[in-house]
């Protein structure tokens, strides 16, 4: 576990403590019960945003995340170098800059690509030409691919970090206008909340990880818990009403298990100022055991 206690990319405070709401809910506990080693690596260093001021409107604290991220790059990179398994927990979803950084920058020395499978609520596409906001927790996913400012996008040794042929875009509901159009002319693989109602979440995460592993080492699964409904989630920043149910993003996680290929594993979002007896964590925590491998049966 590797904590990352940022929240630089969003429009409000408290995600900077989702990190120590997952040790609260006992994940080492859980997961070493499990039959799975596992160590706690603490923090990543993040700047602390009551002593400066967003430089940049259309990306706001872009130099201080950038380089927050290229710390956890090296970090990330360090524990597969190590053949661990890495568990990043933000913080805000900008961090999965440096997560996926640190991934594909590993894979790359092994003359090897990765897939990325997002789940969100919302599509994370914006760059700062279609940003409304400002925010970078709405540009993560852009600059995994490639678009967006060099800070973020040229993190690790190679860049995209991911092919647009290797990403998909699952349980999205929310997009701004010109992130839409972003995200059409991308090419990126996207299922919606109403394909996963039309579809099954079970078809759904099928063909998602056929796109992740197509070619590829594996994949990177990056969680936003504002992807599930506030009914499971109600501890983040942007709640989006219509999202996945629990036994849903379960399914989501367990799809994950069954590959044998995941790479990385990522939980971002949680906002313990805006929950209920930490009832997110907790959630995140269940949803991180499905993802080791945790079966009913």
């Amino acid at each position: 576990l590797l904590g990352v206690p940022m929240d630089l990319g969003g429009g409000r405070r408290g995600v900077d403590m989702g990190p120590s709401a997952i040790r609260i809910a006992d994940i080492e506990r859980r997961v070493r019960e499990m039959g799975i080693g596992f160590t706690d690596y603490g923090n990543v260093h993040v700047a602390e945003p009551e002593s400066m001021e967003p430089v940049e409107q259309k990306a706001r604290f872009l130099a201080e995340i950038a380089e927050c991220c290229g710390r956890l790059r090296a970090r990330v990179e360090a524990l597969l170098v190590e053949g661990c398994l890495p568990l990043v927990v933000g913080g805000d979803h900008s961090i999965a800059c440096g997560t996926v950084a640190g991934i594909s920058s590993y894979y790359h020395g092994r003359d090897e690509r990765i897939g990325l499978v997002w789940f969100d609520a919302h599509g994370d596409m914006n760059t700062p030409e279609t940003t409304e906001s400002g925010n970078i927790h709405g540009m993560p996913l852009a600059a995994c691919i490639g678009l967006g400012p060099k800070e973020l996008t040229h993190l690790g040794t190679v860049a995209p970090m991911v092919s647009v042929e290797n990403t998909v875009l699952v349980g999205v509901r929310s997009l701004d206008e010109r992130e839409r159009r972003l995200v059409h002319e991308s090419g990126i693989r996207v299922f919606t909340m109403r394909d996963i109602d039309t579809q099954g979440i079970h078809r759904v995460m099928e063909q998602a990880l056929d796109v992740a592993c197509s070619g590829t080492a594996g994949f990177h699964l990056s969680f936003d818990m504002d992807g599930t409904d506030p009914s499971v989630a109600p501890g983040v920043g942007t709640p989006v009403r219509g999202g996945t149910t629990f036994r849903e993003s379960h399914a989501v996680m367990e799809h994950a298990a069954d590959t044998g290929k995941l790479l990385g594993l990522e939980i971002t979002e949680i906002n313990p100022i805006l929950d209920t007896h930490n009832a997110t964590a907790q959630a995140a925590v269940e949803l991180v055991l499905s993802a080791l491998g945790k079966s009913i049966l």
